[in-house]
């Protein structure tokens, strides 16, 4: 498969899952931001920070080939619009970069890296499709913590026992 067919396929994916996760971002309270439920746990706040930023990463794979843990910057949230904002202009970042992509692009090496220490190397491609399982899986998380902290959880495959609706399945 070509570049620009993965990317535009992609995209559809990214488009599906960002109902279901924009409905979750919405329900989570400023003031439950340390929540953790175990010691080991992250904090919801960082947890729900972590599932917006999420789709930005797929510009930076794109543009930039790389992220290094050192030098990327957390945007720093206070409000529940703030992370809904900075997630649409994510998902907003991430779909202009899969839009714009040229054949032979995707198979360029991207870099995982610490300090300028390479933690992880993969082709473009590769890192872009095993993004959108990194966000559904941290999602799937803070619905865990959701449900811990009486906030309804959304439909998000399916009816949830808090909304009996298809959410992003109603949405194709």
């Amino acid at each position: 498969m070509n570049d620009k067919v993965f990317a535009q396929q992609f995209a559809h994916e990214l488009d599906m899952e960002t109902t279901s996760t924009l409905k979750c971002l919405e329900r989570i309270p400023p003031e439950l931001y340390s929540y953790k439920p175990h010691e080991r746990s992250m904090e919801m706040g960082y947890l729900t920070l972590l599932v917006a930023e999420i789709p930005l990463w797929i510009a930076l794979i794109i543009e930039q080939g790389e992220i290094d843990f050192a030098t990327y910057q957390h945007r720093e949230a206070k409000t529940t619009q703030q992370i809904v904002d900075h997630f649409n202009d994510n998902i907003a970042k991430a779909k202009n970069a899969l839009n714009n992509v040229e054949d032979g692009l995707l198979e360029q090496p991207f870099y995982l890296k610490r300090s300028g220490e390479i933690l992880l190397q993969s082709t473009k491609r590769e890192q872009i499709e095993s993004t959108i399982n990194h966000m559904v899986h941290h999602r799937g998380q803070l619905t865990v913590y959701m449900r811990l902290n009486n906030i309804d959880v959304p439909s998000i495959y399916g009816p949830s026992a808090d909304d009996r609706s298809y959410g992003a399945a109603q949405s194709s």
